[in-house]
């Protein structure tokens, strides 16, 4: 008879589950294993999980020990993920990034989860994920090579130095996606404030884009007021300098209407300008897609190609 003994200071059962879903495929390679729980007088509980090796197996055979030490090493790394990584963050983000309010803290936690999550569903974040599971079954399996003991809470502590390396990298990113978002915020905050402090010049201004990519403002009668607009920015830079996304956000600033219609708006190649003016126009702004003015753009685009 072989074991493994995990000591735990808390959540004993809900770690007895995890490794008990865990060994039950053991039952398919006819596997005798077993797991009891012992509580000492501090309170700690020990999880023995142990095998019978009463065969002679061969060299090219796996031994029912080692099957178990690989199936228990997967167990636990699923453990600490769900368990361990949250309280593990926040202590990253703590030391770290101490400068920061409880309210930021909670918000670039918020993000890391994100991150960690793979909350954007991208290829390489599931690789990440993987690879950081990797790292915790293998130093699980390194440390049971040379003792059949382990203490939980250390082990985290102690022995996860590549693994939490990699959490502050993600603390890191996270960190960093916090920044630019509060500098967002704090640019359309100073935005709305332009647009606040402006008379209104125009009840209603229409936005139209062409296939080129270039824009058209329309009064309420939809007459054509590009030029007349955007001539005042054009005069202050170079053409080399000239971009029509912030022309546009200037011009619309400038005249402060009270309604802005976009028209067609499949057309609007950046979509964090769309945002950009929804934000600063909040309220004001309304997405058309069916009017007769919005064919005419189709058609127009139509014929160009």
């Amino acid at each position: 008879m072989q074991f493994l003994c995990i000591g735990v200071n808390e959540f004993a059962d809900d770690i007895t589950k995890h490794i008990t879903n865990e060994l039950q495929q053991l039952k398919t390679d006819k596997i005798n294993y077993s797991i009891t729980n012992e509580v000492n007088s501090s309170g700690s509980t020990s999880i023995i999980c142990s095998v019978n090796e009463d065969k002679i197996f061969s060299k090219k055979s796996a031994r029912p020990f080692d099957i178990l030490r690989v199936h228990v090493s997967n167990a636990l790394a699923d453990y600490i993920i769900n368990k361990y990584e949250e309280k593990l963050i926040n202590r990253v983000i703590n030391i770290n990034y101490c400068y920061f309010s409880p309210n930021e803290k909670k918000e670039i936690l918020n993000l890391a989860l994100r991150i960690i999550r793979n909350g954007d569903k991208s290829f390489f974040d599931s690789l990440f994920q993987m690879r950081r599971r990797n790292v915790i079954v293998r130093k699980l399996l390194d440390y049971f090579d040379g003792s059949n003991n382990l203490i939980l809470d250390g082990f985290v502590n102690f022995r996860l130095k590549d693994y939490i390396k990699d959490l502050e990298e993600i603390v890191d990113e996270a960190v960093d996606d916090f920044l630019m978002q509060r500098e967002y915020r704090e640019f359309i905050r100073l935005l709305r404030y332009f647009v606040d402090v402006q008379e209104p010049k125009f009840n209603i201004v229409h936005v139209m884009i062409d296939c080129e990519g270039k824009y058209l403002l329309l009064d309420e009668s939809k007459r054509e007021i590009t030029h007349e607009c955007i001539q005042e920015f054009v005069n202050e830079v170079s053409e080399g300098e000239i971009n029509c996304d912030d022309l546009l956000v200037s011009s619309l600033i400038t005249l402060a209407p009270k309604k802005i219609v976009i028209h067609d708006v499949i057309q609007f190649r950046n979509k964090e300008l769309l945002e950009t003016i929804k934000n600063v126009f909040s309220g004001k702004v309304v997405i058309c897609s069916e009017c007769d003015m919005c064919e005419i753009d189709k058609v127009k685009s139509l014929n160009k190609t």
